[in-house]
């Protein structure tokens, strides 16, 4: 069952372990529908958050975090590797939840996203009614939480906040 525009409505902490064993879908160009479980994703919530985009306030670069929840914001990291988002919440109020890893061999943010063809092309899709990409609920997970990765130029206390939700298998 696709995730309806209700589910993204919410708080990122809320729709982060959620997401948690729900299921990416992807149709390729060529028509195929790629399926994966997520089993990992860290919450980014607004701009008190000192490892959010959006701590820097409102650019051209972050405007898609401050759009309604259940948008893809996906960027380009390091050059090389791009990385995929949900929006969650209200607009204007900047929360994001990136999407980690999917089931092995998919366990990381770019291997997946690599795997899926998602590029900066599907940035701004909105997903509660994208033919391209959408969410399915799957079945509820026990999760783990720890602190997010990869931000090490973030202040603490952004950068020890458990953050990140993990599937507990």
């Amino acid at each position: 069952m696709r995730l309806a525009a209700d589910f993204f409505r919410g708080d990122v902490k809320d729709v982060a372990p959620a997401l948690v064993g729900a299921y990416l879908c992807r149709r390729t160009a060529e028509g195929r529908v790629l399926r994966g479980r997520i089993t990992e994703t860290e919450a980014y919530r607004g701009e008190e958050d000192g490892a959010c985009h959006a701590r820097a306030g409102r650019t051209k670069r972050t405007e898609m975090l401050y759009r309604e929840g259940g948008h893809a914001y996906v960027y380009l990291v390091y050059g090389l590797h791009w990385l995929f988002n949900v929006i969650t919440g209200p607009a204007d109020v900047p929360q994001g939840v990136l999407v980690r890893a999917m089931d092995k061999p998919l366990d990381g943010p770019a291997k997946w996203t690599r795997a899926f063809s998602v590029t900066g092309a599907q940035n701004g899709l909105y997903l509660p009614d994208s033919e391209e990409i959408w969410l399915e609920a799957g079945e509820k997970a026990n999760i783990r939480t720890a602190a997010r990765v990869g931000i090490d130029f973030a202040p603490e206390p952004w950068k020890s906040m458990p953050w990140r939700f993990i599937l507990d298998e």
